[in-house]
């Protein structure tokens, strides 16, 4: 008797098969199974009499490192991003030693090896602090390479005493150092970018100094790497216009061999406006009054990239700060 069906009814079953299998992680894609590698250089140092900051070089994976995770004597404390590669842990005693270990996390949950362990001894609580440290002065720095930078600035005085550094980065804190030491060495820069960097003292009780004068650093391109098309010279000034301020800017164009359509305006990191010319665009250095109701003492940190002749957006300025009636 003949069975017209059966080559189908195998070709089913095969196919039931072969899900089943893929189900049980027979076939498909291969799972993650390697661990990210472990973090390097990890440092710590004492914030105040109960805090400290944990920093670290960042880990690498075949995938991706998705998040690191801080250890206290083998307990974890705190897990961050993996865009992040530092970290305050709060809440500790005075005068008590502790020690820190970071393990990096990938998608799959695998995790690295603990890092070399860091210790410190928080200090013993201080009188009462009521003044800011002076601000950090000439801050001024150089490209180690193409992703790295060293930075080095006069030292603050406080009424009890300086005990951090903390490096800024266009408003974002990027690294620290203890207060007896006024240079810093900054790694995981990008090649041929423009930075823009601030550093403020720190005391015992956590306050803070105003911030050094900023300091414009680009890092060296990589053979073969397109010029910058960056914005440069950028100015800017604030007038009272009764209630409000009028915050002028003007820059020097990128040679690009073409003109500049529009630019995107950012403030505190944030795209603000698109600015469009209403006519023909200009030449060599451009301006543009931006009008804003925010009260007298308001900081901003401005940048602007410039869209291309080819339409895409160029790189972004140096960063500025402003501050309304400074």
């Amino acid at each position: 008797m003949q069975r017209p069906h059966a080559p189908a009814a195998l070709a089913c079953s095969a196919a039931l098969l072969l899900a089943a299998l893929t189900a049980c992680g027979g076939s498909g894609a291969e799972a993650d199974t390697s661990s990210p590698t472990t973090p390097r250089g990890v440092t710590v140092q004492a914030g105040s009499a109960t805090s400290a900051h944990v920093m670290w070089e960042a880990a690498t994976d075949d995938k991706a490192v998705t998040a690191y995770e801080i250890y206290r004597k083998g307990k974890k404390v705190k897990t961050v991003p993996a865009a992040r590669v530092m970290i305050d842990i709060d809440g500790l005693t005075a005068s008590t030693a502790y020690t820190f270990t970071v393990r990096a996390r990938d998608a799959a949950g695998n995790l690295s090896a603990p890092s070399a362990a860091a210790s410190v001894t928080t200090p013993a609580p201080t009188p009462a602090d009521h003044e800011a440290p002076t601000r950090p002065v000439k801050l001024r720095g150089k490209a180690d390479g193409s992703r790295a930078a060293t930075l080095s600035w006069g030292g603050s005085t406080d009424d009890v005493g300086v005990t951090s550094y903390d490096i800024y980065q266009e408003g974002s804190r990027i690294h620290s150092v203890p207060g007896t030491q006024t240079t810093a060495r900054l790694s995981g820069l990008r090649p041929g970018t423009v930075y823009t960097f601030t550093v403020r003292a720190r005391d015992a009780a956590d306050t803070s100094s105003k911030d050094s004068n900023g300091f414009d650093l680009t890092t060296e391109s990589v053979p073969g790497a397109p010029a910058s098309t960056a914005p440069t010279d950028l100015r800017i000034t604030s007038t009272a216009q009764g209630k409000e301020y009028a915050v002028d800017l003007d820059w020097k164009q990128p040679g690009n061999g073409g003109e500049i359509p529009a630019y995107q305006l950012y403030l505190d990191g944030r795209l603000t406006t698109t600015i469009v010319w209403g006519g023909k665009p200009p030449t060599g250095r451009a301006s543009y009054r931006l009008t804003v109701s925010d009260p007298r003492g308001t900081r901003y940190s401005i940048k602007i990239r410039a869209r291309l002749p080819d339409g895409k957006w160029g790189d972004f300025s140096a960063a500025r700060t402003v501050v309304l009636g400074g």
